[in-house]
């Protein structure tokens, strides 16, 4: 069985990808070396996140990273939709995030000075074969913990998310992002942060 998974057509199109990623029959068993190699490569980026080591985090992006986290709304049961049209809170490609890396490094980044304290939790992680060999479909939960300063009360941020790693030598680069946050009003000072 394949199920297919939409990601940003508009922006698959212009890149010259596929607009969608396929995850091939039932989730890998969790002792499947793919399945450890991603699970492995998952854990590690989350300490790179938690640590604000962003350029190292830029390394394991590929060139043609999509990084997409559209915008959740309440709508009443049967719409058929749960995400705001064209609206999105992250849309990004490799050159996107590198600039918001690149402003970190600056003292024009008052959202990060003092930086935050982040915790990222990443658990029920399944992963998926596809068509492609060097590809993979990785399926995750994540909950963000961040704290500011000394008054603010802290954030936490819940999501799904789906991604695509593609092999690269004997590891992995993050090809897709699609998350899925669990609320309709974030409840976080900014998103100068990456989930």
């Amino acid at each position: 069985m394949t199920t297919h998974y939409p990601i940003d057509a508009r922006r698959s199109q212009l890149a010259g990808h596929a607009s969608t990623t396929e995850k091939v029959g039932e989730s890998l068993p969790f002792d499947d070396p793919r399945h450890l190699s991603a699970h492995r490569w998952i854990v590690e980026e989350t300490y790179l996140l938690d640590e604000q080591r962003y350029q190292d985090w830029l390394a394991t992006l590929a060139d043609d990273i999509h990084y997409y986290m559209p915008v959740k709304v309440t709508t009443a049961l049967g719409a058929g939709y749960d995400t705001a049209p064209g609206m999105a809170h992250f849309d990004e490609n490799k050159y996107s995030l590198s600039r918001r890396v690149a402003r970190f490094e600056t003292e024009h980044a008052w959202t990060e000075d003092p930086p935050s304290r982040l915790r990222h939790f990443v658990t029920n992680v399944r992963t998926f074969a596809t068509d492609n060999d060097d590809e993979i479909v990785v399926e995750s939960a994540t909950l963000l913990f961040r704290s500011r300063g000394d008054i603010n009360e802290p954030a936490i941020v819940s999501a799904g998310r789906r991604d695509l790693l593609r092999r690269n030598g004997d590891g992995w680069l993050l090809a897709r992002r699609h998350l899925a946050v669990d609320e309709s009003v974030l409840r976080t000072q900014n998103l100068a942060i990456f989930l």
